[in-house]
């Protein structure tokens, strides 16, 4: 074990790591214990090793070399804690830990790193006790030369923890177990690598064995140099979710109170709880991760993510939405959004247990629903559109042909004569998508008696109120918008994104004539969701679509648990749907609209 000090920024910067083994090399690769940038430096450019006679130093840079005093060197040792180690705009000095250090001092602090423009935040200020054993992850410094010099610290490549005292001893350990879970992951892969291993062959439960087969004999051969204090199980578990699956998210996959998984970095991830966001204690343990787990997500879909095409929408086994964008437009590494559907399918009891909204607004929904009103469902992000649809589709009679149309397929209807079909983006040559509003074209010649978009968004917005008002009533689908005057407002503008030249006169008779019912769902501060707006479109008088609102929600305040509170009330008013299936002798319950 011994320290190594690294000196950069003209003698302005300077970082002291513990190496916790006998060997530490230095290059700008990721599994390097000290990991620099640098024009001039090497992947793997040199180690320093420990013996029995000292600490010497190797080159290993091929020609980019090593100076120790001023002198090339490929070779030298022992050397002392004088000598000055020159790497590219670096310098580092080496002694054996603690060795030199004085019993009574007071803690040295190292001063913050400043970061280079566009990078990611430094760390704090690194406290080091006398007597404390400082352990750490790899570290990496990046710089092309000394004026635009910048280091950044990192578990496994991007944060590195210095144990002082206290919780800095807790995230030593921690950042040890990441370590050591990057050491297994990759001679998992070398050991695959020299049986050239074709996994292409494999299924998910034949490959998810041979991995646990490799891991199980690499953690064998690593056993005696891994610290007694890491749990196995857990180190076999994590290295295992990494290789075959979507490594620590696993865990909050499998947390059923978990909502939306967020992942800004790899190393830092947050959840979403009951409405509110936390940050989560799990982490990848480097990019590259994050990227394996991005692509074992897309890759099945027959989509794909890469420099050309940095962003894709996806979804998961179970239907859960998946967006990952990465770098170049990413800027902190590959980010992730997960958005979880409960496992349970959910129904209108599930809305009035929610509190999502009264009875007399279910039965409204509902009857909207069965006697084929066109419905659209607008809301912000996170609000519940998704999910409230797919309640909504469970009024749709069984002997009726539904046929839905997503970007990413995402809606869970139970319909036996279902037909489900999902957009396609371009190839790698820039050909074959097929948008949306090519599917919502294609659909109405497949005889459906209603018609499901998942969401409008552009220019198919014009073919969906095409096929509202072209016999395909009771059709659904759900736009953004925060209230249902903004919705008519952006249906509109989501018309003439179709390209069409249409006045906007004829845009609004269209709208009014297409759709019945807006049903507005809002996410409040608290997290919860609520159906704020229930509203009739009664047609178009003057060059203005008339709304009437049915249902509304007021909110009146917060409870001593800051939840917000309010009451769900009917305007009074009574729908025109209402009055004409009276008026054809069907019994229907009025009494829903009393104030």
């Amino acid at each position: 074990m011994f320290d190594i000090v690294i000196t950069y920024d003209k003698g302005k910067g300077q970082e002291k790591i513990n190496c916790p083994g006998k060997t530490a090399t230095i290059g700008k690769s990721r599994d390097n214990l000290v990991q620099i940038r640098g024009w001039r430096i090497a992947h793997s450019h040199a180690v320093l090793e420990q013996t029995e006679k000292g600490i010497y130093i190797e080159d290993r840079s091929d020609g980019s070399g090593v100076l120790v005093n001023g002198n090339k060197v490929t070779r030298y040792g022992p050397l002392r804690s004088a000598d000055v180690i020159n790497i590219a705009a670096y310098e580092l000095q080496v002694g054996i830990s603690n060795q030199d250090q004085p019993k009574k001092t007071p803690p040295s602090v190292t001063k913050p790193i400043p970061s280079a423009p566009g990078s990611a935040p430094s760390v704090e200020p690194a406290v080091s006790t006398p007597g404390v054993e400082a352990k750490v992850t790899p570290v990496k410094l990046e710089a092309e030369s000394f004026e635009d010099m910048s280091m950044q610290t990192m578990i496994g490549n991007v944060h590195t923890f210095t144990a002082a005292q206290g919780e800095g001893i807790e995230q030593a350990q921690q950042a040890q177990k990441y370590m050591w879970r990057n050491r297994l992951h990759q001679e998992v892969l070398r050991m695959m690598d020299l049986r050239r291993t074709d996994i292409g062959s494999m299924d998910e439960a034949q490959l998810r064995s041979n991995i646990e087969g490799l891991i199980e004999e690499a953690l064998k051969a690593l056993d005696s140099q891994i610290p007694d204090d890491i749990n196995r199980d857990r180190l076999k578990s994590d290295v295992l979710n990494e290789a075959v699956g979507l490594g620590p998210l696993e865990e909050l996959l499998a947390d059923e109170a978990v909502t939306e998984i967020m992942v800004n970095g790899f190393d830092d991830i947050y959840v979403e709880r009951s409405g509110n966001l936390t940050k989560s204690h799990v982490s990848f343990s480097s990019d590259e991760a994050v990227m394996s787990a991005i692509e074992r997500i897309v890759t099945p879909l027959g989509r794909r993510i890469d420099e050309s095409s940095p962003l894709v929408d996806a979804r998961l086994k179970d239907g859960s939405r998946v967006n990952a964008i990465i770098p170049p437009l990413a800027l902190k590494g590959p980010c992730l959004t997960i958005r979880k559907f409960s496992k349970e399918k959910l129904t209108y009891k599930d809305v009035l247990r929610f509190k999502s909204a009264n009875e007399a607004m279910v039965s409204f929904m509902e009857t909207a629903v069965v006697q084929r009103c066109n419905v659209v469902i607008s809301g912000g992000t996170g609000s519940g559109k998704t999910t409230l649809l797919n309640i909504l589709s469970n009024f749709i009679p069984h002997e009726e042909r539904v046929v839905t149309v997503e970007d990413a397929a995402e809606l869970q209807l139970n319909q036996p004569n279902l037909v489900s079909l999902e957009s396609r983006p371009p190839n790698v040559e820039g050909k074959g998508a097929v948008p949306i509003r090519e599917l919502v074209k294609n659909c109405l010649r497949m005889r459906p008696d209603r018609i499901v978009v998942g969401e409008c968004r552009g220019g198919e917005a014009l073919d969906m109120l095409q096929a509202m008002n072209t016999g395909h009533d009771g059709s659904l689908t759900t736009a953004h918008a925060n209230t249902p005057r903004d919705l008519i407002a952006r249906l509109e503008v989501m018309v003439m994104m179709s390209g069409m030249d249409l006045p906007v006169k004829a845009i609004r008779e269209q709208v009014a004539s297409a759709v019945d019912i807006v049903v507005q769902q809002t996410r409040f501060s608290d997290g919860s969701r609520r159906i704020t707006h229930i509203s009739e479109v009664t047609g178009v008088e003057g060059d203005i679509v008339q709304l009437n609102d049915i249902f509304l929600y007021k909110q009146k305040g917060f409870d001593e648990n800051g939840k917000v509170t309010g009451a769900f009330f009917a305007t009074g008013q009574v729908p025109q749907l209402y009055q004409d299936l009276r008026e054809r002798g069907i019994d229907v319950d009025m009494s829903i609209f009393g104030d």
